[in-house]
């Protein structure tokens, strides 16, 4: 029996942890703290008037935690093309477990994920940039 884990595997696992650990700190933080807080504006938009690569990443989090796939692809695709992978990832990787791997194989890790995921910030940037300035569209 081989005891050396691949990196598929030790990805489930800290995917398993981060899934805990956000279940709870997004608890904590949506019925604790941020009743009482208000969240900063953006720096580079606050000064600058540009949007910056991550500029409504948080609204697309909260569409997509609300059902709404559609909006949170308009705030930010990253993270619906994130949300996407580490399901389809883990769900993998879950029935493999349960399996013992007869019916199902689970997702493998491809560098073109990360180059995929580099690209799509990049474009999502420069594009509403562009709407911004070009055509007075704010996102």
């Amino acid at each position: 029996m081989n005891s050396k884990r691949s990196l598929e595997d030790n990805l489930f696992i800290l995917g398993s942890i981060f899934l805990g650990i956000s279940i709870v700190a997004g608890a904590l933080f949506t019925y604790v703290l941020l009743p009482h807080i208000s969240l900063p504006d953006c720096v580079l938009y606050t000064y600058f008037g540009l949007y910056c690569p991550g500029c409504g990443g948080t609204r697309a989090l909260s569409s997509l935690l609300h059902g709404h796939l559609l909006k949170a692809f308009w705030y930010h695709p990253l993270v619906p093309y994130s949300a996407f992978l580490y399901s389809v990832f883990m769900l993998t990787h879950g029935m493999a477990r349960l399996t013992h791997n007869r019916y199902f194989h689970g997702l493998k890790f491809r560098n073109w994920y990360l180059y995929a995921a580099i690209g799509i910030v990049g474009i999502n940037w420069i594009l509403k940039n562009v709407l911004l300035l070009c055509f007075g569209i704010s996102i």
